[in-house]
């Protein structure tokens, strides 16, 4: 072998510098032996290609990747579970004690996620509270920044050393500045009088001041000593205090030495870290009840830290860094109460409610009845056929059924699976952290994930229009960018908000396009398919639903399919059934189908005008337990309304191009152009024009609701143009991505599984495995993410045929219990949280 590739390497070198001094004949032997050469050179690159891959997948299979992935979750959960106990696990802590700036001015809270209070929230927080902040200037500009998180409006036009009050009368919340620029018996008098008048004392303290005592005093020892003791003899009615109220103290932001006047040059970071040190000293005493201690604001230290630079004077800070101190606080007194999905800091566990214990339970069975089977002995069998997408693939050799041992151990799979999901996104163990966008967040991974998707290519099976490897193909690579679109926040940038609306769209147009193909071609309309393709599309919604206590509208994209399925069905069953067999050869049949299409297609535009109708219809009970969300059907108005028109595209789409390909009017065999080539090229240009322009609109957007006005009506120019570029040119057909079919197998587990154990506080933030290295943590929980929603497609596939048997009457006793099992959930979720 050596030889052989010795002389492949030499020979192409002594053609090319020989070829111009040989004769017509010599020169033709000499051009076809180097042919040979690189024909030769070009296929032992392909072996090696093929030879890598498979020395990839043999050390790097599923299989090991799952077990990999059990034990780094096992190890993880240890670890912070560990950290939790014996490092403390007050998320209160973390929140207020350190953190750090994503960007310019997003701050983020170290292991949680801190929640932008708006005005009315604030207020309903604060109703009828009394709150105070006691101190010198800087305390003056932190009072500032949080009642204007009540009031926006309000300006900073208070007297600088005199009481500030601050009362809203919407909310009865009750603000005040007191001027103390010193700690001093004054201060003292103040506390001991709200400690002994509990009837008198603000229900939130927030207090500091040093800067004063070391500028009157120029840093002076004695000072330092005099302010430690004096701290000392606050800290009994700040304790006393503390028993009933929220009491603060803030600890001193560094100075910007350079800026200081000539009177505040002896106020340096090492003097006010001094006084930080005698200030934690003081009041921070371990003998006091942790429950009943002064709480140190130290966040909007660290804040200061990175952004002091910009003070005007260098003693005062920049109005976002103040802004990031207030809005800590904020989070820190209102956060338990208010409980806001993206704001897990301060936040307790939620109790489990029935259905959640009534799950559990349901898994603990499983699991004693699967031990139980497991030590008695039973047959195991391996073969299973695949429910990919609702649809049943014939197994090579003929499937045994799913035995009970066999399904019980999928339950038990699931139940482990599901404890892993409530750890990740309900219990109090792992981390969570805010999104924030920039280009580099979302365009960085995608072309990552593009080029290993054009690395991973494979010759198709078959070369027909949107082939099955081909819209696996489609599937994955639009379910990648949801994903990447979703972690890196990047629905802040329009552009690409309007480019993943189209993705959404789609799915559905994709769905159109496989429903009405399938009962066109084949006419099945048994109960056996309609159930398999729900099945299969709703058994991990529903768990979910019961196990995260989320409404079945949460997981929005499952309940949107679902009804178009239904549509889709309900179109093409009644009467008159027209499938193409009927239709061959009678353009009257043609034609009466269009005619359905056209009649779904006023029904569509008819609820899409009547917006009061469309929602009276579903807030009826029990059809609003499925499209209610926070007791309203309008995030299911929009959802349904943005894409209305997708699926029926799909379906016209699937028309005509079954009907064209039954009149052999297409060319769609390996390497031929689906046209000819005059009409392919023409059709080529158009698409390629179509789809720029629809992508120059897209980023011109400057309001994402004028944009999802349009959206509907012109989507689909994407689409289309995408299917025919993808489509017209044969050596295109010809290939198909695996790396991106791969993940379009398990697409619909991938978008749901990524709402609690990738994302986390329901998508709003990102779950945190790997604190302190964000890299890290994308790799080691993507990897875990993708383990998983593989499993639950396998779970789903086997115990779809548990749930579905092929006979009518077994079909009909597990639909029965079905339907009587969710009626007891429905009942038992009226009026709470949980529900479909």
């Amino acid at each position: 072998m050596s030889k052989v590739m010795e002389s492949d390497e030499d020979v192409p070198l002594s053609l090319l510098h020989s070829s111009c001094r040989l004769g017509s004949e010599e020169r033709d032997t000499a051009a076809a032996r180097l042919s040979a050469c690189c024909h030769g050179g070009a296929k032992m690159a392909v072996l090696a290609y093929n030879l890598g891959k498979l020395e990839i997948n043999q050390y790097f299979s599923i299989k090991n990747a799952k077990l990999l992935s059990v034990a780094a979750v096992v190890v993880l959960a240890v670890l912070h579970s560990a950290s939790r106990f014996y490092g403390g696990s007050d998320t209160c802590d973390w929140l207020l004690s350190s953190g750090r700036f994503l960007g310019d001015s997003v701050w983020q809270p170290y292991g949680c996620m801190m929640h932008k209070y708006k005005s009315t929230e604030a207020k309903t927080c604060l109703n009828s509270k009394k709150i105070a902040f006691i101190g010198d200037s800087r305390i003056r500009q932190l009072f500032y920044s949080f009642i204007k998180i009540i009031n926006p409006e309000m300006k900073e036009d208070g007297n600088k050393h005199e009481n500030i009050p601050f009362a809203d009368k919407e909310s009865s919340v009750n603000v005040d500045f007191l001027w103390f620029a010193e700690v001093n018996n004054s201060m003292k008098e103040q506390m001991t009088s709200w400690a002994e008048r509990p009837s008198t004392k603000p229900d939130v303290l927030i207090i500091g001041a040093a800067t004063w005592s070391i500028k009157l005093h120029s840093g002076s020892s004695e000072t330092l000593l005099q302010y430690k003791a004096n701290l000392t003899s606050i800290a009994a009615p700040l304790e006393k205090l503390s028993q009933n109220s929220e009491v603060y103290w803030v600890l001193q932001d560094p100075v910007y030495e350079e800026l200081l006047s000539e009177n505040r040059k002896m106020i340096t970071n090492e003097q006010i870290d001094l006084y930080n040190a005698a200030a934690i000293s003081a009041l921070n005493n371990s003998k006091r009840n942790t429950k009943t201690r002064v709480k140190f604001l130290e966040a909007s230290r660290q804040a200061a830290m990175e952004t002091v630079t910009q003070s005007m004077d260098g003693l005062h800070l920049p109005e976002s860094t103040r802004n990031v101190g207030a809005m800590v606080l904020m989070n820190s007194i209102c956060n338990k109460m208010l409980k806001p999905i993206d704001g897990s800091c301060c936040q307790s566990v939620p109790p489990l409610n029935i259905l959640q214990k009534l799950v559990a339970g349901l898994f603990l069975a499983a699991g004693v009845c699967f031990l139980v089977l497991n030590a008695l002995g039973n047959r195991h069998r391996k073969s299973r056929p695949d429910v990919e997408n609702g649809e049943e693939k014939k197994p090579v050799t003929a499937a045994v059924p799913l035995n009970l041992k066999e399904a019980l151990q999928s339950i038990c799979k699931m139940g482990f699976i599901m404890l892993y999901f409530y750890l990740c996104d309900r219990a109090d163990i792992f981390m969570k952290e805010q999104k924030f966008y920039t280009h580099s967040t979302f365009f960085i991974p995608l072309i990552y994930i593009f080029v290993l998707g054009i690395f991973y290519n494979e010759n198709s099976k078959e070369t027909k229009l949107l082939n099955r490897e081909q819209t696996d193909e489609w599937k994955g690579w639009m379910q990648l960018v949801i994903l990447i679109y979703h972690i890196s926040g990047a629905s802040a940038f329009i552009p690409v908000y309007m480019h993943v609306r189209v993705l959404v769209a789609a799915y559905l147009f994709q769905t159109g396009y496989g429903h009405f193909s399938f009962f066109w071609l084949k006419g099945d309309f048994g109960l056996y398919r309609v159930c398999q393709v729900l099945f299969r599309l709703n058994f991990l919604v529903i768990v979910l639903c019961l196990v995260m206590d989320r409404p079945y509208q949460f997981y929005y994209f499952v309940p949107l399919v679902t009804f178009w399925f239904v549509v889709i069905y309900a179109t093409m069953v009644i009467w008159p059934q027209i499938l193409q067999n009927k239709a061959n050869g009678n353009c009257f049949w043609h034609l009466a189908l269009l005619l359905k299409l056209m009649v779904l297609l006023l029904f569509i535009c008819f609820f899409a005008y009547s917006q009061g109708l469309f929602e009276s219809i579903f807030s009826v009970w029990p059809i609003s337990k499925l499209f209610e969300l926070q007791g309203s059907i309008h995030e299911w108005w929009f959802r349904w309304k943005l894409d209305r028109f997708a699926v029926i595209h799909g379906m016209l789409f699937a028309f005509v191009y079954l009907v064209l390909q039954k009149c052999q009017i297409l060319s769609e065999g390996k390497g031929e152009p689906l046209f000819s080539n005059k009409i392919s090229n023409c059709l080529l240009f158009i698409s390629v024009v179509s789809f720029i322009t629809y992508s120059i609109w897209a980023s011109s957007c400057k309001n994402k609701t004028e944009c999802n006005e349009m959206h509907p009506y012109i989507s689909v120019v994407q689409i289309l143009a995408f299917v025919l570029i993808r489509n017209i040119p044969g050596y295109a057909r010809s290939l198909y991505s695996s790396f991106f079919a791969w993940f379009g197998k398990i697409s619909l587990e991938l978008f749901i599984c990524q709402y609690h154990i990738w994302l986390a506080a329901d998508t709003k933030g990102i779950l945190v495995l790997i604190p302190g290295n964000p890299s890290l943590n994308i790799i080691i929980s993507s990897f875990i993410f993708v383990c998983v929603a593989h499993e639950i497609s396998q779970i789903t596939n086997d115990l779809a045929q548990v749930a579905i048997p092929k006979e009518n009457a077994a079909l009909m006793k597990r639909l029965l219990a079905a339907g009587v099992f969710l009626g007891l959930v429905l009942m038992l979720s009226k009026g709470g949280q949980a529900g479909f």
